[in-house]
Protein backbone atom coordinates (compact mmCIF):
# COMPACT_ATOMS: atom_id res chain seq x y z
CA UNK A 1 0.00 0.00 0.00
CA UNK A 2 1.27 3.43 -0.92
CA UNK A 3 2.23 5.83 1.82
CA UNK A 4 3.61 9.31 1.51
CA UNK A 5 6.85 10.00 3.27
CA UNK A 6 6.55 12.93 5.67
CA UNK A 7 9.72 14.57 4.42
CA UNK A 8 8.24 14.68 0.88
CA UNK A 9 4.82 16.14 1.74
CA UNK A 10 5.95 19.65 0.84
CA UNK A 11 7.18 18.48 -2.52
CA UNK A 12 3.90 16.69 -3.25
CA UNK A 13 1.65 19.62 -2.38
CA UNK A 14 3.87 22.26 -4.03
CA UNK A 15 5.30 20.80 -7.23
CA UNK A 16 8.37 22.58 -8.42
CA UNK A 17 8.96 23.57 -12.03
CA UNK A 18 12.20 23.33 -13.93
CA UNK A 19 13.01 24.01 -17.56
CA UNK A 20 14.98 21.50 -19.59
CA UNK A 21 17.18 22.20 -22.57
CA UNK A 22 14.34 21.81 -25.08
CA UNK A 23 12.33 24.61 -23.49
CA UNK A 24 9.53 22.38 -22.11
CA UNK A 25 8.16 22.73 -18.63
CA UNK A 26 8.49 19.77 -16.26
CA UNK A 27 6.39 19.25 -13.13
CA UNK A 28 7.74 16.72 -10.69
CA UNK A 29 5.99 14.97 -7.85
CA UNK A 30 7.86 12.83 -5.34
CA UNK A 31 5.84 9.92 -4.02
CA UNK A 32 7.18 7.35 -1.59
CA UNK A 33 6.40 3.66 -1.70
CA UNK A 34 7.81 1.89 1.35
CA UNK A 35 11.46 2.88 1.57
CA UNK A 36 11.59 3.63 -2.15
CA UNK A 37 10.88 6.91 -3.78
CA UNK A 38 9.27 6.96 -7.24
CA UNK A 39 9.50 10.07 -9.42
CA UNK A 40 6.80 10.89 -11.99
CA UNK A 41 7.20 13.63 -14.63
CA UNK A 42 4.65 15.11 -17.02
CA UNK A 43 5.66 17.25 -19.98
CA UNK A 44 3.55 20.29 -20.84
CA UNK A 45 3.96 22.87 -23.56
CA UNK A 46 4.00 26.57 -22.83
CA UNK A 47 0.76 27.45 -24.61
CA UNK A 48 1.24 31.23 -24.59
CA UNK A 49 4.65 30.88 -26.25
CA UNK A 50 3.33 28.67 -29.05
CA UNK A 51 0.44 31.02 -29.71
CA UNK A 52 2.86 33.93 -30.00
CA UNK A 53 4.95 31.95 -32.48
CA UNK A 54 1.83 31.31 -34.56
CA UNK A 55 0.93 34.99 -34.26
CA UNK A 56 4.32 36.18 -35.49
CA UNK A 57 4.11 33.72 -38.38
CA UNK A 58 0.69 35.12 -39.37
CA UNK A 59 2.03 38.65 -39.04
CA UNK A 60 4.96 37.71 -41.29
CA UNK A 61 2.56 36.29 -43.87
CA UNK A 62 0.54 39.51 -43.82
CA UNK A 63 3.76 41.46 -44.29
CA UNK A 64 4.64 39.31 -47.30
CA UNK A 65 1.24 39.99 -48.85
CA UNK A 66 1.74 43.71 -48.16
CA UNK A 67 5.05 43.55 -50.02
CA UNK A 68 3.43 41.69 -52.91
CA UNK A 69 0.81 44.42 -53.32
CA UNK A 70 3.45 47.14 -53.37
CA UNK A 71 5.69 45.21 -55.75
CA UNK A 72 2.70 44.51 -58.00
CA UNK A 73 1.84 48.20 -58.06
CA UNK A 74 5.38 49.17 -59.05
CA UNK A 75 5.36 46.43 -61.70
CA UNK A 76 2.23 47.93 -63.20
CA UNK A 77 3.46 51.52 -62.95
CA UNK A 78 6.67 50.60 -64.77
CA UNK A 79 4.60 48.68 -67.37
CA UNK A 80 6.54 45.50 -66.72
CA UNK A 81 3.66 43.08 -66.15
CA UNK A 82 3.40 41.79 -69.73
CA UNK A 83 7.10 41.11 -70.23
CA UNK A 84 6.82 37.43 -69.23
CA UNK A 85 4.52 35.69 -71.70
CA UNK A 86 4.62 32.20 -70.11
CA UNK A 87 3.60 30.92 -66.70
CA UNK A 88 4.65 27.84 -64.79
CA UNK A 89 3.28 26.73 -61.45
CA UNK A 90 6.55 25.51 -59.93
CA UNK A 91 8.80 28.25 -61.23
CA UNK A 92 9.95 30.21 -64.22
CA UNK A 93 13.05 29.25 -66.14
CA UNK A 94 15.65 31.93 -65.58
CA UNK A 95 17.55 32.92 -68.76
CA UNK A 96 21.28 32.63 -68.13
CA UNK A 97 23.00 32.83 -71.49
CA UNK A 98 22.79 35.39 -74.29
CA UNK A 99 20.99 32.83 -76.44
CA UNK A 100 18.34 32.21 -73.75
CA UNK A 101 17.75 35.93 -73.34
CA UNK A 102 17.35 36.31 -77.10
CA UNK A 103 14.84 33.45 -77.12
CA UNK A 104 12.87 35.10 -74.30
CA UNK A 105 12.91 38.42 -76.16
CA UNK A 106 11.74 36.71 -79.34
CA UNK A 107 8.74 35.25 -77.51
CA UNK A 108 7.89 38.71 -76.18
CA UNK A 109 7.95 40.13 -79.73
CA UNK A 110 5.07 37.87 -80.71
CA UNK A 111 2.60 39.64 -78.41
CA UNK A 112 0.62 42.92 -78.67
CA UNK A 113 2.66 45.02 -76.24
CA UNK A 114 5.77 44.78 -78.41
CA UNK A 115 3.93 45.02 -81.75
CA UNK A 116 1.86 48.07 -80.82
CA UNK A 117 3.80 49.90 -78.14
CA UNK A 118 7.38 48.73 -77.64
CA UNK A 119 8.73 48.13 -81.12
CA UNK A 120 11.80 50.25 -80.33
CA UNK A 121 12.66 48.49 -77.07
CA UNK A 122 16.19 47.10 -76.79
CA UNK A 123 17.24 43.81 -75.27
CA UNK A 124 18.68 45.56 -72.21
CA UNK A 125 15.47 47.52 -71.67
CA UNK A 126 13.50 44.30 -72.03
CA UNK A 127 15.67 42.62 -69.39
CA UNK A 128 14.82 45.36 -66.91
CA UNK A 129 11.03 44.99 -67.22
CA UNK A 130 11.41 41.19 -67.29
CA UNK A 131 13.26 41.22 -63.97
CA UNK A 132 10.50 43.37 -62.45
CA UNK A 133 7.81 40.86 -63.38
CA UNK A 134 10.02 37.93 -62.41
CA UNK A 135 10.58 39.43 -58.95
CA UNK A 136 6.83 39.90 -58.45
CA UNK A 137 6.07 36.30 -59.41
CA UNK A 138 8.81 34.83 -57.26
CA UNK A 139 7.66 36.92 -54.30
CA UNK A 140 4.22 35.39 -54.73
CA UNK A 141 5.71 31.90 -54.69
CA UNK A 142 7.70 32.80 -51.58
CA UNK A 143 4.42 33.69 -49.85
CA UNK A 144 3.20 30.18 -50.61
CA UNK A 145 6.33 28.58 -49.13
CA UNK A 146 6.36 30.80 -46.02
CA UNK A 147 2.71 29.98 -45.41
CA UNK A 148 2.41 26.28 -46.24
CA UNK A 149 5.60 24.90 -44.66
CA UNK A 150 5.03 26.35 -41.15
CA UNK A 151 1.30 25.58 -41.45
CA UNK A 152 2.06 21.88 -41.85
CA UNK A 153 4.52 21.95 -38.93
CA UNK A 154 2.19 23.84 -36.59
CA UNK A 155 -0.78 21.66 -37.52
CA UNK A 156 1.14 18.44 -36.92
CA UNK A 157 2.38 19.66 -33.52
CA UNK A 158 -1.11 20.63 -32.37
CA UNK A 159 -0.33 24.33 -32.09
CA UNK A 160 -3.43 25.37 -34.04
CA UNK A 161 -6.83 25.62 -32.40
CA UNK A 162 -9.93 24.29 -34.17
CA UNK A 163 -11.03 27.73 -35.34
CA UNK A 164 -7.53 28.53 -36.55
CA UNK A 165 -7.40 25.32 -38.57
CA UNK A 166 -10.46 26.46 -40.52
CA UNK A 167 -8.78 29.79 -41.18
CA UNK A 168 -5.61 28.05 -42.36
CA UNK A 169 -7.61 26.13 -44.95
CA UNK A 170 -9.20 29.39 -46.10
CA UNK A 171 -5.81 31.12 -46.29
CA UNK A 172 -4.35 28.32 -48.38
CA UNK A 173 -7.29 28.44 -50.77
CA UNK A 174 -7.01 32.21 -51.16
CA UNK A 175 -3.27 31.99 -51.87
CA UNK A 176 -3.91 29.45 -54.61
CA UNK A 177 -6.71 31.52 -56.12
CA UNK A 178 -4.53 34.62 -55.97
CA UNK A 179 -1.79 32.97 -58.01
CA UNK A 180 -4.25 31.71 -60.62
CA UNK A 181 -5.94 35.11 -60.82
CA UNK A 182 -2.55 36.75 -61.34
CA UNK A 183 -1.89 34.67 -64.45
CA UNK A 184 -5.50 35.06 -65.64
CA UNK A 185 -5.00 38.82 -65.36
CA UNK A 186 -1.70 38.82 -67.27
CA UNK A 187 -3.20 36.60 -69.95
CA UNK A 188 -5.80 39.28 -70.73
CA UNK A 189 -2.99 41.61 -71.82
CA UNK A 190 -1.46 39.00 -74.11
CA UNK A 191 -4.61 38.33 -76.12
CA UNK A 192 -5.00 39.53 -79.70
CA UNK A 193 -7.79 42.00 -78.96
CA UNK A 194 -6.15 45.39 -79.45
CA UNK A 195 -7.08 46.51 -82.98
CA UNK A 196 -8.28 50.11 -82.62
CA UNK A 197 -6.03 53.07 -83.42
CA UNK A 198 -6.04 54.24 -79.81
CA UNK A 199 -5.88 50.77 -78.25
CA UNK A 200 -3.11 50.30 -75.69
CA UNK A 201 -2.15 46.74 -74.68
CA UNK A 202 -3.06 46.38 -71.01
CA UNK A 203 -4.57 43.85 -68.67
CA UNK A 204 -8.30 43.77 -68.07
CA UNK A 205 -9.27 46.24 -65.36
CA UNK A 206 -11.86 43.74 -64.12
CA UNK A 207 -9.22 41.07 -63.60
CA UNK A 208 -6.81 43.61 -62.10
CA UNK A 209 -9.47 44.65 -59.56
CA UNK A 210 -10.17 40.98 -58.75
CA UNK A 211 -6.45 40.29 -58.30
CA UNK A 212 -6.00 43.28 -56.01
CA UNK A 213 -9.23 42.58 -54.13
CA UNK A 214 -8.15 39.02 -53.34
CA UNK A 215 -4.80 40.32 -52.09
CA UNK A 216 -6.53 42.83 -49.81
CA UNK A 217 -8.88 40.17 -48.42
CA UNK A 218 -5.98 37.79 -47.78
CA UNK A 219 -3.93 40.54 -46.13
CA UNK A 220 -6.85 41.61 -43.92
CA UNK A 221 -7.54 38.06 -42.73
CA UNK A 222 -3.86 37.42 -41.98
CA UNK A 223 -3.59 40.68 -40.03
CA UNK A 224 -6.79 40.08 -38.05
CA UNK A 225 -5.66 36.58 -37.08
CA UNK A 226 -2.21 37.87 -36.10
CA UNK A 227 -3.82 40.47 -33.83
CA UNK A 228 -5.92 37.73 -32.21
CA UNK A 229 -2.69 36.01 -31.17
CA UNK A 230 -0.40 38.94 -30.42
CA UNK A 231 -2.65 41.82 -29.35
CA UNK A 232 -5.98 40.51 -28.04
CA UNK A 233 -8.75 43.08 -27.97
CA UNK A 234 -9.43 44.79 -24.66
CA UNK A 235 -12.83 44.57 -22.98
CA UNK A 236 -14.78 47.21 -21.14
CA UNK A 237 -15.34 46.38 -17.48
CA UNK A 238 -18.90 47.62 -17.68
CA UNK A 239 -21.90 47.22 -19.95
CA UNK A 240 -21.38 48.51 -23.46
CA UNK A 241 -23.45 51.67 -24.00
CA UNK A 242 -25.58 52.13 -27.10
CA UNK A 243 -23.31 54.93 -28.37
CA UNK A 244 -20.34 52.55 -28.32
CA UNK A 245 -22.26 50.00 -30.34
CA UNK A 246 -23.12 52.68 -32.89
CA UNK A 247 -19.47 53.68 -33.02
CA UNK A 248 -18.56 50.07 -33.73
CA UNK A 249 -20.92 50.01 -36.71
CA UNK A 250 -19.47 53.28 -38.01
CA UNK A 251 -15.91 51.97 -37.67
CA UNK A 252 -16.80 48.88 -39.71
CA UNK A 253 -18.44 51.11 -42.32
CA UNK A 254 -15.24 53.15 -42.56
CA UNK A 255 -13.24 49.97 -43.05
CA UNK A 256 -15.57 48.84 -45.81
CA UNK A 257 -15.35 52.21 -47.54
CA UNK A 258 -11.54 52.14 -47.41
CA UNK A 259 -11.63 48.71 -49.08
CA UNK A 260 -14.14 49.87 -51.73
CA UNK A 261 -12.15 53.03 -52.50
CA UNK A 262 -8.95 51.01 -52.88
CA UNK A 263 -10.75 48.63 -55.21
CA UNK A 264 -11.95 51.55 -57.34
CA UNK A 265 -8.30 52.58 -57.52
CA UNK A 266 -7.62 49.32 -59.37
CA UNK A 267 -9.97 50.47 -62.14
CA UNK A 268 -8.15 53.83 -62.22
CA UNK A 269 -4.86 51.98 -62.58
CA UNK A 270 -6.17 49.52 -65.15
CA UNK A 271 -7.46 52.27 -67.44
CA UNK A 272 -4.66 54.78 -66.74
CA UNK A 273 -7.47 57.08 -65.63
CA UNK A 274 -5.07 59.05 -63.46
CA UNK A 275 -3.70 60.66 -66.63
CA UNK A 276 -6.96 62.40 -67.52
CA UNK A 277 -8.18 65.60 -65.87
CA UNK A 278 -5.07 66.29 -63.81
CA UNK A 279 -6.61 69.06 -61.76
CA UNK A 280 -8.32 69.25 -58.39
CA UNK A 281 -10.96 69.77 -57.09
CA UNK A 282 -12.55 70.50 -60.48
CA UNK A 283 -12.08 68.42 -63.62
CA UNK A 284 -11.17 70.78 -66.50
CA UNK A 285 -12.85 73.71 -64.75
CA UNK A 286 -16.04 71.69 -64.27
CA UNK A 287 -17.34 69.91 -61.20
CA UNK A 288 -18.86 67.24 -63.45
CA UNK A 289 -17.02 66.68 -66.78
CA UNK A 290 -18.98 66.61 -70.02
CA UNK A 291 -17.85 63.13 -71.08
CA UNK A 292 -18.73 61.41 -67.83
CA UNK A 293 -21.50 59.38 -69.50
CA UNK A 294 -20.09 59.23 -73.04
CA UNK A 295 -20.18 55.43 -73.41
CA UNK A 296 -23.19 53.44 -74.55
CA UNK A 297 -24.68 51.44 -72.89
CA UNK A 298 -24.34 53.76 -69.94
CA UNK A 299 -23.38 51.11 -67.38
CA UNK A 300 -20.04 50.71 -69.16
CA UNK A 301 -19.04 54.21 -68.08
CA UNK A 302 -18.62 53.10 -64.48
CA UNK A 303 -15.94 50.54 -65.32
CA UNK A 304 -14.63 51.40 -68.79
CA UNK A 305 -14.77 55.19 -69.16
CA UNK A 306 -11.54 56.67 -67.68
CA UNK A 307 -13.30 59.95 -66.88
CA UNK A 308 -16.11 58.28 -64.95
CA UNK A 309 -13.73 55.90 -63.19
CA UNK A 310 -11.58 58.80 -61.98
CA UNK A 311 -14.66 60.78 -60.94
CA UNK A 312 -15.98 57.82 -58.93
CA UNK A 313 -12.62 57.38 -57.22
CA UNK A 314 -12.62 61.05 -56.22
CA UNK A 315 -16.13 60.81 -54.78
CA UNK A 316 -15.35 57.61 -52.90
CA UNK A 317 -12.11 59.08 -51.55
CA UNK A 318 -13.66 62.29 -50.25
CA UNK A 319 -16.70 60.43 -48.93
CA UNK A 320 -14.51 57.95 -47.06
CA UNK A 321 -12.47 60.80 -45.58
CA UNK A 322 -15.64 62.50 -44.37
CA UNK A 323 -16.78 59.27 -42.70
CA UNK A 324 -13.39 58.76 -41.06
CA UNK A 325 -13.33 62.32 -39.78
CA UNK A 326 -16.81 61.90 -38.31
CA UNK A 327 -15.76 58.62 -36.75
CA UNK A 328 -12.80 60.29 -35.06
CA UNK A 329 -14.95 63.10 -33.60
CA UNK A 330 -17.44 60.53 -32.33
CA UNK A 331 -14.64 58.52 -30.70
CA UNK A 332 -13.81 61.52 -28.48
CA UNK A 333 -17.31 61.35 -26.98
CA UNK A 334 -17.71 57.58 -26.67
CA UNK A 335 -16.61 55.15 -23.98
CA UNK A 336 -14.12 52.82 -25.73
CA UNK A 337 -11.33 50.42 -24.76
CA UNK A 338 -8.09 52.39 -24.17
CA UNK A 339 -6.23 51.32 -27.32
CA UNK A 340 -9.26 52.07 -29.51
CA UNK A 341 -8.72 55.81 -29.05
CA UNK A 342 -5.18 55.54 -30.39
CA UNK A 343 -6.37 53.41 -33.31
CA UNK A 344 -9.14 55.88 -34.20
CA UNK A 345 -6.66 58.77 -34.22
CA UNK A 346 -4.23 56.79 -36.38
CA UNK A 347 -6.99 56.04 -38.90
CA UNK A 348 -7.94 59.73 -39.08
CA UNK A 349 -4.36 60.93 -39.57
CA UNK A 350 -3.65 58.31 -42.24
CA UNK A 351 -6.95 59.10 -43.98
CA UNK A 352 -5.95 62.72 -44.49
CA UNK A 353 -2.45 61.73 -45.57
CA UNK A 354 -3.87 59.25 -48.10
CA UNK A 355 -6.13 61.86 -49.70
CA UNK A 356 -3.20 64.29 -49.87
CA UNK A 357 -1.11 61.60 -51.59
CA UNK A 358 -3.92 60.93 -54.05
CA UNK A 359 -4.24 64.60 -54.99
CA UNK A 360 -0.46 64.90 -55.36
CA UNK A 361 -0.38 61.83 -57.59
CA UNK A 362 -3.05 63.36 -59.81
CA UNK A 363 -1.51 66.83 -60.05
CA UNK A 364 1.96 65.48 -60.85
CA UNK A 365 0.74 63.14 -63.63
CA UNK A 366 1.23 59.86 -61.77
CA UNK A 367 4.99 59.56 -61.17
CA UNK A 368 6.02 56.06 -60.09
CA UNK A 369 7.32 57.03 -56.65
CA UNK A 370 4.28 59.07 -55.57
CA UNK A 371 1.78 56.68 -57.15
CA UNK A 372 3.41 53.72 -55.38
CA UNK A 373 3.26 55.67 -52.10
CA UNK A 374 -0.44 56.31 -52.69
CA UNK A 375 -1.10 52.62 -53.23
CA UNK A 376 0.94 51.74 -50.14
CA UNK A 377 -1.04 54.33 -48.21
CA UNK A 378 -4.31 52.60 -49.06
CA UNK A 379 -3.04 49.37 -47.53
CA UNK A 380 -1.69 51.17 -44.45
CA UNK A 381 -5.04 52.89 -43.98
CA UNK A 382 -6.85 49.57 -44.32
CA UNK A 383 -4.45 48.05 -41.77
CA UNK A 384 -5.24 50.75 -39.24
CA UNK A 385 -8.97 50.37 -39.87
CA UNK A 386 -8.61 46.62 -39.25
CA UNK A 387 -6.75 47.35 -36.01
CA UNK A 388 -9.50 49.73 -34.87
CA UNK A 389 -12.32 47.29 -35.57
CA UNK A 390 -10.33 44.52 -33.90
CA UNK A 391 -9.94 46.62 -30.74
CA UNK A 392 -13.72 47.07 -30.49
CA UNK A 393 -14.69 43.52 -31.51
CA UNK A 394 -16.29 42.83 -28.09
CA UNK A 395 -18.44 45.95 -28.07
CA UNK A 396 -21.66 44.22 -29.09
CA UNK A 397 -23.74 44.08 -25.91
CA UNK A 398 -26.39 46.65 -25.23
CA UNK A 399 -26.81 47.91 -21.64
CA UNK A 400 -29.44 46.11 -19.61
Amino acid sequence: MFRILSRDVARLTSPFVTRNGSGKLWKNWIIGKGNKIASFSTSTVNVSSTQKIVGYWLLGCSGMVFGAVILGGVTRLTESGLSMVTWRLVGEKLPRTAEEWEAEFTRYKQYPEFKIKNREITLEEFKWIWWMEYGHRMWGRAIGAIFFIPAVVFWSRGWLKTGMKKRILAFGTLIGLQGLMGWYMVKSGLEDRFHGESDVPRVSQYRLASHLGLAFVLYTLFLWSALDHLLPAQKLSESVPKAARQFRMLAHTCKGMVFLTALSGAFVAGLDAGLVYNSFPKMADRWIPEDIMAFDPQWKNFSENPTTVQFNHRILGTGTLALISGMWFLSRKTKLPPRAYTAATAVAIMGWMQVALGITTLLTYVPVSIAASHQSGSLILLSLAVWLTHEIKFMKRLPK
